[in-house]
């Protein structure tokens, strides 16, 4: 993939919109992809850090935290990313944003934070691919494009309710005509594979 289609909000979308069509699986992804980008920060709040990068805790209060580890990086990384794509939606998503980073570096204190995050994130993963087999009828994004689908998922659920309120109609056209275009391919080439097998 290019750069400049992933600088490219329509082709990013359409990417992840094309796994992501049937409405039952858009809702359960719009419940658990919070929930797994919450537990994600946790958990990856304890992986080494490298004593060379710059290093930087604050605790606003017994909820709110800041920790510029490998999680701060994630979290400031992709809103830069995501203020590239779509600087509008963006910034309706940043007080989210922001508030999913410091809740959970404040909650990775918690002496039982490993614990209650991975049970979290497991039930959040599993719920996600049973949205995929049972409703969308494909493997989901991350099997084709891993890096992609997790820094997309936010952003695309984000947008996802941004639409359904009347946002940006005209981008929301565009996106569903070229996830509608891309799947068809899909199911071209995958009925192609199948005719060659036989």
């Amino acid at each position: 993939m290019g750069a400049s289609s992933l600088l490219s909000v329509k082709k990013q979308l359409t990417f992840y919109g094309a796994y992501h069509d049937h409405p039952v699986n858009v809702a359960i992804h719009m419940v658990f992809v919070p929930t797994i980008l919450w537990t994600a920060l946790i958990l990856c709040s304890r992986l080494p850090y490298p004593s060379f990068l710059p290093s930087y805790h604050v605790r606003i209060n017994e909820y709110l935290a800041f920790d510029l580890n490998w999680s701060g990086w994630w979290v400031i990384l992709n809103l830069i990313y995501y203020y590239v794509l779509e600087p509008t939606a963006a910034f309706l998503f940043t007080p989210e944003w922001v508030l999913i980073g410091l809740t959970s570096a404040s909650f990775a204190y918690r002496p039982d934070a490993m614990k209650i995050a991975g049970a979290i994130h497991v039930v959040s993963w599993l719920a996600q691919f049973s949205g995929h087999f049972f409703a969308e009828g494909r493997s989901p994004a991350l099997l084709d494009n891993l890096l992609g689908a997790l820094v997309l998922a936010p952003f695309f659920v984000h947008l996802e309710i941004l639409f359904k309120l009347g946002y940006n109609p005209n981008l929301q056209q565009s996106i569903h005509k070229s996830v509608k275009q891309e799947i068809a391919q899909i199911k071209a080439s995958e009925a192609q594979h199948k005719k060659k097998a036989q």
